[in-house]
């Protein structure tokens, strides 16, 4: 069974910063994109950011300026560097491989409230 293991979520207030973390196994970090996702309940899981296996990024436009995803070849892992924080950014954010959602980490949970 493939994991892939997040950390970094908490609360923060407005305007703060987090960084999420996520190890994966190293033949499904060289062979799949890399990505978050995350859910608020009662609605669709969202695509907040991909890193492609060229170094090419992709991110949902309500995180545009403020998220930046990378990796870290030699740990296997990704993160996600999420800066000036939104109530609205409030979510289980899920570590993905595969563009197709191929795989998802269990999710960490992501607060920003004052």
């Amino acid at each position: 069974q493939v994991q892939l293991v997040e950390s970094g979520g908490g609360s923060v207030q407005p305007g703060g910063s987090l960084r999420l973390s996520c190890v994966a196994p190293k033949n499904i970090f060289t062979t799949y994109a890399m990505g978050w996702r995350r859910q608020v309940p009662g609605k669709e899981r969202e695509e907040v950011a991909v890193l492609f296996g060229s170094g090419a990024t992709k991110y949902a436009d309500s995180v545009k300026g403020r998220f930046t995803i990378s990796r870290d070849v030699d740990k296997n892992t990704i993160y996600l560097q999420m800066d000036n924080l939104k109530p609205e950014d409030t979510a289980t954010y899920f570590c993905v491989a595969g563009l197709r959602g191929s795989y998802w980490g269990p999710g960490t949970q992501v607060t920003v409230s004052s």
